[in-house]
């Protein structure tokens, strides 16, 4: 089978935005493939490098959360970043390929820079080599699996072509030791906010999260973004334009026709329409959220899950490492080992 890898920093729990635009897609691949899911807490650290007790809690919680939304470890290689020292001697070794100037072009790192300074207030001095130099790790990441296709949204297609790059560099100076990976884009678009933003993020606060109880989820879909020029709750709307219809739509609630034919008709008031959305949300989280109690609750069962994971991963690492130690010539006593 070919081989895929895709991979997932532990920021935090995961969201509607991860279930659609990335975790469906992922359960209609495992089985398929050779499937290696990193959880990414070495990339995790670049921004939370103050505080790894959020970072260690987020690597559980979000295998759980993997689990519990379907993905299967006897298809998939779930596996923890920091465990394969692999990675972190490839990224050392690929660093001497790229120059800072080009890292700096890449979109994606200027994009998330910006982010960080709309957010925080950071400015271009405070970014670390760290986070700079993200693109060079997930060229590791990729690379050390023999990584064939990657799947990924069209805003980290950059960093795949900086990976295929890094690739070709080495591959030209030291010989064909190396596979150039391709993207395998989702079939989802991305999944807006709550509040109409074109990303559901969690530093946005504009989510509904897998593992959100009743009165959060009341909470957030009843200050969710609806069409301005309905006022009166006669008044007929437009349902494209409200991230109620669009969350009704995104877990294809059976009654969506009517939900759209009533608003269009104003027999329909948005407070209505949102009691009935917390309604279907939560029937729709319930089967995933039953699965996380159980995981929560059989922690050792998860460990043993990362466990295996990360053994299977370390053992095709340590076939690309020693490939490329041969290459670069610093295969030192390899015969003896």
């Amino acid at each position: 089978m070919r081989t895929i890898l895709t991979g997932i920093r532990p920021t935090g729990h995961l969201h509607l935005g991860h279930y659609f635009g990335a975790g469906q897609n992922w359960l209609k691949l495992q089985g398929n493939y050779d499937f290696y899911l990193e959880i990414a807490d070495i990339q995790a650290l670049t921004d939370n490098f103050d505080n790894p007790a959020k970072v260690r809690q987020s690597v559980r919680d979000l295998a759980v959360d993997l689990l519990a939304m379907g993905i299967d470890p006897k298809k998939v290689h779930i596996f923890i970043q920091s465990r394969i020292p692999e990675i972190a001697e490839l990224t050392v070794i690929y660093s001497n390929l790229v120059t800072m100037a080009r890292l700096y072009r890449n979109p994606t790192v200027k994009n998330e820079i910006a982010q960080k300074k709309a957010l925080f207030g950071h400015d271009g001095e405070s970014v670390t080599y760290g986070f700079v130099g993200y693109p060079v790790s997930q060229a590791a990441d990729i690379t050390a699996f023999a990584g064939e296709l990657i799947p990924v949204g069209d805003d980290q297609l950059p960093l795949i072509e900086q990976c295929r790059e890094i690739v070709r560099k080495f591959n030209n100076i030291y010989g064909k030791t190396l596979l150039e990976p391709e993207p395998l884009l989702s079939p989802t678009p991305r999944i807006k906010g709550l509040d109409g933003s074109e990303k559901m993020g969690k530093s946005l606060g504009n989510g509904i999260f897998l593992c959100d109880d009743e009165a959060t989820v009341k909470k957030k879909i009843m200050g969710a973004l609806t069409d301005p020029d309905k006022i009166k709750k006669d008044d007929p709307a437009n349902p494209e334009i409200c991230m109620v219809y669009y969350y009704h739509k995104l877990i294809a609630n059976e009654n969506l026709k009517t939900v759209c034919t009533e608003c269009k008709k104003g027999l329909r008031g948005c407070v209505d329409c949102k009691k009935e959305l917390i309604v279907k949300m939560m029937e729709f989280l319930k089967p995933i959220q039953e699965k996380q109690k159980y995981y929560n609750e059989h922690p050792e069962e998860v460990d043993q899950i990362l466990l295996a994971g990360t053994e299977n991963a370390l053992k095709k690492a340590k076939e690309t490492m020693k490939k490329v130690r041969h290459s670069i010539q610093i295969d030192y006593f390899e015969e003896n080992d």
